[in-house]
């Protein structure tokens, strides 16, 4: 039962992420669209969809405290796909095939995912997740994850290697630390408040600190990655990468999988595989719709007048020049 309120908290706030980003995105446009340009931050609209992505993360939070990481991180794609079609009523966007086949693949993974996922106890005390910081393969997990992040940093910052594939993977390798320390911070949360104080140990600060941490840095490399490169590139791959190490640092670090029968693990990744096709079908060729700033003409700069042409005729000597006997020009 625990499990399952852990998927359907996972699978009710993804689907509010995909409608605040919705929202946000839908407030941006009103205001490019106004006479008067005011600040995002002034819109109603844009403040209803930052509320609805807060109870959407404290959601998506919470439910690692009564699901296992392996079950809770894949449906992330549920708000890839909800926001593809939410994005249909409120952006007017058209529906494509590749939407509906992508949504058709997510689907069938979805259910693959909560069918199949490892049924283990959700009840993680301080006690064992001291324990589990300190079994071996967790400490070389750690210890190759390092290796490889700062072979990734090298390059990044050294060489100034800027490829999505750099930046994503430094992501994710930092995402499978965030996902281990929000399940550790949100079980100990939640048993405290049922009665069993766990707060009181000092592994559940340490694992705070981890949380806040490497989510920071995680968000700054995701940034830079959309800074450089399209959403419809930065999404897909940073939900494949992401998915890939939020499995594999449940199975290291919880042993989410230890009594799992073997046809059941299979059909799980086969699930992860069909939400990953279909997350990246949906996201390919799809094109962004950019937001431009309207042009002012020189009629509409506060203080000046148009009072003759700034470009003479074509047939004119001064084609190309402006008018240096008009005032306004100085």
């Amino acid at each position: 039962q625990t499990q399952l309120l852990g998927v359907l908290l996972a699978a009710a706030s993804n689907f509010l992420i995909s409608v605040s980003l919705n929202i946000q995105k839908c407030a941006h446009l009103r205001l490019v669209c106004q006479a008067e340009q005011k600040p995002y931050y002034m819109s109603k609209l844009w403040w209803c969809g930052i509320t609805l992505l807060g109870l959407g993360e404290v959601g998506n939070f919470t439910a690692y405290g009564f699901a296992p990481i392996t079950l809770v991180a894949p449906l992330g794609c549920v708000s890839v796909i909800g926001s593809a079609f939410i994005s249909v009523f409120f952006l007017k966007k058209t529906m494509r095939t590749a939407d509906i086949l992508g949504g058709t693949l997510t689907i069938t993974g979805i259910y693959l995912l909560v069918t199949f996922a490892p049924n283990v106890p959700q009840e993680l005390t301080a006690r064992q997740v001291q324990k589990y910081l300190v079994s071996w393969p967790f400490l070389v997990y750690s210890i190759l994850e390092i290796i490889i992040f700062c072979i990734l940093l090298y390059f990044y910052k050294r060489k100034a290697v800027k490829h999505i594939m750099v930046l994503l993977m430094m992501v994710a390798l930092l995402a499978s630390l965030t996902v281990i320390a929000v399940k550790a911070v949100s079980s100990m949360i939640a048993l405290s408040v049922m009665g069993k104080m766990q707060l009181t140990y000092s592994v559940f600060y340490i694992m705070s600190v981890l949380m806040a941490t490497s989510c920071a840095f995680q968000i700054k490399f995701l940034n830079h990655a959309m800074q450089l490169y399209e959403a419809t590139a930065v999404v897909p791959i940073n939900f494949v990468f992401f998915t890939i190490s939020a499995v594999i640092s449940g199975v290291i670090f919880y042993q989410e999988f230890q009594s799992t029968a073997l046809l059941s693990v299979f059909m799980f990744l086969f699930g992860c595989l069909l939400s990953s096709l279909g997350v990246i079908i949906i996201a390919r060729n799809k094109k962004e719709k950019h937001l431009h700033i309207p042009f002012i003409d020189y009629g509409h700069i506060p203080g000046q007048k148009l009072t003759g042409k700034i470009q003479p005729d074509s047939h004119s000597s001064c084609y190309g020049t402006l008018n240096k006997k008009d005032d306004s020009v100085k």
